[in-house]
Parts: C-alpha cells; structure tokens; sequence
C-alpha cells in the first residue's frame, strides 16, 4: 500500500506558543516550536483522511493545501480533537458531498451536543453535512477498501483510538495501554506517539513512559507528538532521544511504499 502521512499539528492542547507564554519554548524562533493542535492528513489512493479536526482544523487545511477530504477519524471527544469539526462545510461544497465521519459512541455523543445544529430535523442553510459511521474496537475499512486497524488506549479513565493503517500507527492522548491492544501494533515500521513533556502527567505519557512503549512496539522509527512548551524546544528535545526515535514537527512528511 503506498500512502504518504503529514504531520498538521504536533502541539497539546493549547499549542505552542501558549498565549501570553514568555517561556524560552514559546518565544524560540525555529518553526518547528510553532506547534498547531495533534492532527495528521493521510494521502492514500488519490483521497484524504484526517485523523482528528481540532480547533487549528481550517489553518491546518489551509497550510497544506487541502483540496479534497474524503473523511475524518476521531481518536476521542476532547475538544483540542473535534473543535474545528464545523470547517469541513467547505468540503461538503467543494466536493458536493456530506463528510464521512468515523467515530465512537462516545464521540458521537460529543458531536451531537457540541454541533447539535448539524442534527436538527430542520437544517440551516450552511450546516455541516456529516455522515456518521460508527466505529468500536475492531478493523473497519474507510471508503470501503482502506483497511484500518483501531487501538485503544485509556487517556486516565477515558477510552481513545489510536490507528494502525499498514506500516504506519498514530496513538495520542495515551496514558496506558494494554498487552493485547500493544500486540496489534506489533510489525509498524513508522509509530507516532504522544509524550508530553519529562514529567509524569496524571492522562498522558511523558517521555519516559513513550519511550518505554516504544521500546515494547519496536518499530523501525518513531516521532513523538501532543508535545508541551514543557518539553522544551524541538533542538533540545532531539538531543534526549534514542536514534531512531525523534520529535514530530508540523509539517513532518512520512512516505510508505510496498
């Protein structure tokens, strides 16, 4: 399967910078710690998936030059990962279509409250045209023929997916995962992976902690992502990290080739 992954946003919740943040991290002038919100746009077959449609969603399609989205993969209902769902009307016009959007029971919940517009019976003019598809812990194909494999990980007590699409696997938001969701990841070449910062964090891995999972998964390489002004830069946070581990960074292009 030959797919291609970018990476649109590598920063937490608030992003990097952080408003009114004078910290080292938030004022370093290297593009790379500019992070906007976690989200990655999977190029696959002539068609775009983005796994997640944060508060950063339009920026990031803007940046990139989307001009076609086939659907959208929630990893769960916080609003740093749905916020900007609402920009995907722009999609609906472009390509005369509602969005196909996959998500759990859980984050069904979330949209219908957050976007309850969307789902009233009489619909105004403009709306976001969302097609639901429920997902639960087990493969589903997009569009009916990419293959995805879900992975789910406790974020504190609440339930994410993580994906597994080939060769290539994207967790965020983990804090703990167990051995039988770890053994689907078994094989990646390519695993992006959350870490916070250095410190324990009560719903995230810190480094520590993903390096461990990491060691677990073996992939061939692996990027962490969700990354705090806490970390430190991009520069310092390389020089902390194994060699075929290294810190994600917006823009970041992965190709995957048979």
């Amino acid at each position: 399967m030959n797919f291609s992954v970018t990476v649109l946003g590598s920063g937490t919740s608030q992003g990097i910078p952080v408003i009114a943040c004078d910290c080292h991290v938030c004022t370093s002038p290297d593009p790379k710690d500019n992070r906007l919100r976690c989200s990655v746009l999977i190029e696959i077959g002539g068609r775009n998936l983005v796994i997640d449609a944060g508060p950063d969603f339009r920026q990031q399609m803007l940046r990139f030059k989307v001009k076609s989205l086939e659907a959208v993969l929630f990893t769960h209902e916080h609003k740093d990962h749905m916020a900007g769902l609402d920009d995907v009307r722009a999609f609906n016009f472009i390509d005369n279509r509602d969005m196909d959007i996959y998500c759990s029971t859980a984050v069904e919940t979330a949209l219908r409250r957050e976007y309850h517009y969307a789902f009233s019976e009489e619909k105004y003019p403009g709306i976001p045209q969302l097609n639901l598809i429920h997902i639960e812990n087990k493969p589903f194909r997009v569009s009916g023929d990419i293959p995805v494999t879900p992975v789910e990980v406790m974020h504190y007590f609440m339930p994410v997916f993580g994906f597994r699409i080939a060769d290539f696997a994207y967790i965020t938001d983990a804090k703990t995962v167990s051995s039988e969701e770890i053994a689907k990841l078994k094989g990646v070449k390519v695993l992006i992976v959350n870490a916070l910062r250095k410190e324990p964090h009560i719903s995230h891995f810190n480094l520590e902690e993903a390096l461990d999972f990491i060691r677990e998964v073996k992939p061939e390489k692996a990027y962490l992502t969700h990354i705090s002004h806490l970390f430190g830069t991009h520069e310092e946070i390389e020089k902390e990290l194994p060699p075929n581990v290294f810190a994600a960074y917006d823009g970041l292009k992965l190709n995957f080739r048979d």
